[in-house]
């Protein structure tokens, strides 16, 4: 039974009860293979924890920025409580080698969806050291973990999608718009995958593949903003 001690320094919070903790770390597909095992999974605690993510993160943003309008306030909510991000937090922080999974996700270590266990993790685990140490203990939690990387976003302008940043470098500085092509499409109607390139003018940048148009034309951004070194 994991005991969560150097997880606990990490975080910097030290659980009254260890079994929230312990809940907000358990997917659902480990309770398939241990029908036994005492507590429930991690979707209650999460959908607790998204709640209170947004809230104390939308409180930072109204009383930092008084002069902002909404609009720019919600992207920058977005850039804080999405999935990746969340789900890098969680990396960070050791949540994935802390997790409850089944042996079959335990194996898929590197897909979307483990990006989406570790998300929703993140939100679980907000849910407990809520319930655990009230609005307080838990927005400490989110201020020193999830909001400190604002001023980064800020800075970088992570807030936009690598879309708009590449296009927002490449009209400041080349006055050129970019525009996508598909290359190529593989595989079955269920499975297609999708390679689509990045061009300034007759120019390729940078090639980007995805499960979609959307997905291929985001990867070819965001690899274009490397090869181009526009941060």
């Amino acid at each position: 039974m994991k005991e969560f001690e150097k997880l606990q320094g990490t975080i910097k919070y030290s659980f009254k009860n260890i079994e929230l903790l312990r809940q907000a770390l358990t997917h659902r597909s480990y309770l398939n293979e241990h029908p036994d095992f005492k507590l429930g999974h991690n979707e209650r605690l999460e959908f607790l924890g998204d709640a209170v993510l947004e809230i104390i993160v939308t409180e930072h943003l109204f009383n930092s920025f008084p002069q902002t309008p909404e609009g720019d306030l919600t992207d920058w909510r977005a850039s804080l409580v999405n999935a990746k991000m969340l789900a890098s937090i969680a990396k960070d922080l050791m949540i994935e080698e802390n997790l409850y999974l089944s042996r079959g996700e335990e194996k898929d270590d590197n897909s979307k969806a483990r990006q989406y266990i570790l998300a929703n993790a993140m939100e679980a685990l907000i849910g407990a050291i809520y319930l655990d140490g009230g609005l307080e203990g838990a927005k400490t939690f989110i201020h020193n973990f999830v909001i400190s990387h604002l001023e980064h976003i800020l800075a970088n302008h992570l807030y936009l999608d690598p879309k708009s940043r590449f296009q927002e470098k490449a009209q400041e500085l080349t006055g050129i718009t970019p525009h996508y092509k598909v290359i190529s499409e593989n595989g079955p109607d269920h499975e297609k995958i999708f390679e689509v390139g990045l061009y300034l003018n007759e120019d390729l940048i940078a090639i980007g593949r995805g499960s979609s148009k959307q997905e291929a034309q985001v990867a070819a951004a965001a690899q274009g903003l490397i090869n181009k070194e526009w941060k």
